[in-house]
This record gives C-alpha cells, structure tokens and sequence, in this order.
C-alpha cells in the first residue's frame, strides 16, 4: 500500500472572475522512502498539489475534491481540523520555498524549534530547548544551543532554510513535503540543502515530495518525476526514463531550457515561447498546444490521456512513440 494515495484530484479557487480550476483530475502514488519530484513552470499547480495533501488550502474561497486522498491509510478528507492538525507537522513535515517568511521574525529560532517537541511530542520545556539543540545540530549549524538565542533574521538564507529543515523534521515524519527548497539559495548552498535532504532521508526512511522547477535538482535527487502543466500530470515515469526518453514536447521544452555542461555543442537555449494558459478558461484539447512545435489540428480540440511509452512512463500526448 502506498504512503499517499491521490486518484482523481480537483482543486476549484472562487474568485471574482469566477472559477478558477487550479487541478484538474490528477493521480499521485509515493511510497516509503521514495522521492517523487513534481515539475512544471509557475502556475502548472504544483504548490496547490501540495497544500491539498497538507489541508492548508483556504476552506472558504477553495474546494477539494477527489475520489481518493489517503495519506497511510487514512482518509484526510474525512479528517476534522483538529486530527488534520496532529498529523500535519508530526506526521508530514513541509519545507517552505522562503523560510524568512515561514519562520516568525519576532520569537527565538530556539523557542519556534522547542515549540513543535512541546505541541507534538509532549516534552517538558527544557527536554523541548534540548531537542531543539540536537535538531540544529543535525542539520550542520555550528554552535546550536547558543543559536537557539537568535532570531530569524540573524541567520543567512542557507542557514534559514536548515532551520526550516530542522523544524519539518522535528517529529521523524514519514512524508516531507519540499516546496522549492533551493530555489532562493545559490549553487554552492543548493548542493549542501539537497545533500542534507539525502541525509535526513537515509536516516528516517522518510518519503519527499520535491516541489520544483529546477531540472537539475530532480536529477540528482528524484526517483520518479510528474510533470504539470494546467493543473494536469502530462508526463509521469522514473526520473531517468522522463530525461532521456522524454514522450511529451512540453517536457523536452523544459529540457532545452535549461543550459547542461555534458554536452560539448549544444548551441543557444531555446525557451518557451508564449505563457501558461489561463485557468479561468480551460482549454478544450491539449493546453500545452498553443505553445508546442509540434502542434497538430486535432490538438486543439481534443485532451491527450496519459499513454504508455514504456515501464512506469507515461505521457499525455498523440504523437507519443511518434515524436523524435
């Protein structure tokens, strides 16, 4: 049985435009110890993925609907606010893409961190303050229980996102959820985030959801890949199969978009052209064909599922085994 479970996810925010279909029908598996990297530009619904399984999204303006959301063999749509809440943090940890942000500028990095031992695991303050000083430890800041003092602002962004590590870990979860890590921290600091998340992830068997649109982050790290675009899975598979024998033209255009030091003459990058299609109108066929070089008439009208184009590889379009 898988860790989570999603079959058939929607997601519909109310706006004053109207309805604004951020996910539309989308299956999710990960397993213990798996990374999954979920891929796509801004807007694709990877982050809104992401909050539906944590139930963070905003009950009064966001409607969730799916025929399956399981997270260990638990419904969390059946879930009450208050047994969500025990699962989230101790249960599912979250690493957030700005950990200035995350973390609350006007209490102690120490008192934020001793927090989650109090709330979820029952510890004494001082036992808490502790667990706080190991967890720093553990995630490489130098001198932990004279940092515990300082407050956020005192830390540099890699060492910010390591507390916001430390904090997603703090309970030994069995899923951490990563929405763009590295995104905000430079090449150097990158390696040391995504080397800790491997740490941590041989350590507690824990499985990761990397939200990213960084390529090269999910070749180093991921054992399976989703691509999104529109608020659909258009490619799925190993991480391997989805970079080298890529089905889907809008997955071989993130691909040259990004520049790669393995190839001695690759030429200029060849961006995406046009932008992501506006969620308040849907489109009829294929969303991605309004910006794909290989667009053909009936793309326009009719919406690709998923096909096969070899173990666990999937992807959503007509020409797959055709393109070259």
């Amino acid at each position: 049985m898988p860790l989570v479970d999603v079959k058939d996810l929607h997601v519909t925010f109310s706006t004053d435009r109207g309805e604004a279909k951020a996910i539309n029908g989308i299956d999710l598996t990960l397993t213990e110890g798996e990374t999954l990297a979920v891929v796509g530009e801004s807007g694709s619904g990877k982050s809104v993925t992401a909050l539906a399984i944590l139930g963070l999204l905003p009950k009064r303006t966001a409607t969730v609907q799916a025929d399956a959301l399981r997270f260990d063999g638990r419904d969390l749509m059946a879930l009450s606010e208050e047994q969500f809440r025990r699962v989230r943090g101790k249960e599912i940890g979250i690493v957030f893409q700005d950990p200035m942000t995350s973390l609350n500028p006007v209490l102690t990095v120490g008192r934020q961190l001793s927090e989650i031992g109090e709330v979820h695991l029952g510890m004494t303050r001082a036992t808490a303050q502790s667990h706080a000083a190991d967890l720093l430890d553990q995630v490489g800041i130098p001198q932990p229980k004279a940092r515990l003092r300082d407050y956020p602002h005192q830390f540099s962004g890699g060492m910010r996102q390591r507390v916001g590590i430390a904090m997603a870990i703090a309970c030994k979860p069995k899923l951490l959820i990563a929405d763009e890590p590295t995104t905000a921290l430079d090449v150097t600091v990158q390696a040391q985030i995504l080397e800790l998340l491997a740490e941590v992830q041989s350590e507690m068997n824990m499985a990761i959801m990397l939200v990213t649109h960084d390529l090269g982050v999910v070749a180093r790290t991921a054992d399976r890949v989703q691509v999104m675009y529109a608020g659909r899975i258009v490619e799925t598979g190993p991480a391997e199969a989805v970079f080298l024998r890529t089905g889907m033209p809008y997955t071989r255009a993130l691909l040259r978009s990004v520049p790669r030091l393995d190839v001695a003459d690759e030429g200029p990058l060849r961006p995406i052209q046009g932008s992501p299609p506006d969620v308040m109108r849907p489109s009829k066929g294929c969303s991605f064909a309004p910006r794909c070089d290989l667009v053909a008439a009936r793309c326009h009208h009719e919406q690709p599922p998923l096909v096969s184009c070899g173990p666990g590889h999937r992807a959503a379009c007509i020409l797959v085994g055709k393109t070259p």
